[in-house]
């Protein structure tokens, strides 16, 4: 799957980059007997509208006709991340510094797998600090980069 993305995030990033949107996410999943190539997109100063999807999409749909690295049957879907954005590159924690992020990790840390806080720091060689709530008091984690399994803003119902 990760050729696939990788081959579609070659012919998506220029078509963003002359839109001036930026690439979020991309999936290729089966659901039931469909797949789906999901293409999430936003802008720097965030949201998107359904006519900057439809134009990515209508452009991109013009490049998988020449060239399209995918065999089967799927359907394209552009669209934007919503409120619980994924966090995947550095620059996308960096931004999301002092949000309500949820983190799940590949193994334990401090006892746990799933993590709901505001995030106080990142960097590529530490990983994620998070402030998170345990009964009444507020403790703060640090959970390594490697360790990071799933990584996307959260909405805090508790504010």
């Amino acid at each position: 799957m990760t050729n696939i993305t990788s081959k579609i995030e070659e012919l998506v990033t220029p078509i963003l980059q002359e839109l001036n949107l930026e690439l979020v996410d991309i999936e290729y999943v089966k659901e039931g007997r469909d797949w789906f190539l999901r293409i999430y997109i936003d802008t720097s100063t965030g949201g998107i509208d359904i006519e900057q999807c439809a134009q990515v999409s209508e452009k991109l749909s013009e490049k998988l006709d020449e060239v399209d690295p995918i065999t089967e049957n799927y359907f394209l879907e552009v669209s934007s991340p919503g409120a619980e954005r994924p966090l995947k590159k550095d620059a996308d924690f960096l931004q999301a510094i002092g949000k309500h992020v949820y983190i799940k990790t590949y193994e334990p840390v401090n006892g746990a797998k799933e993590f709901e806080g505001t995030l106080l720091s990142y960097s590529a060689e530490e990983g994620a600090l998070i402030e998170v709530r345990v009964k009444t008091r507020r403790i703060k984690i640090q959970i390594d980069k490697e360790k990071i399994a799933l990584a996307r803003l959260a909405i805090d119902f508790s504010a």
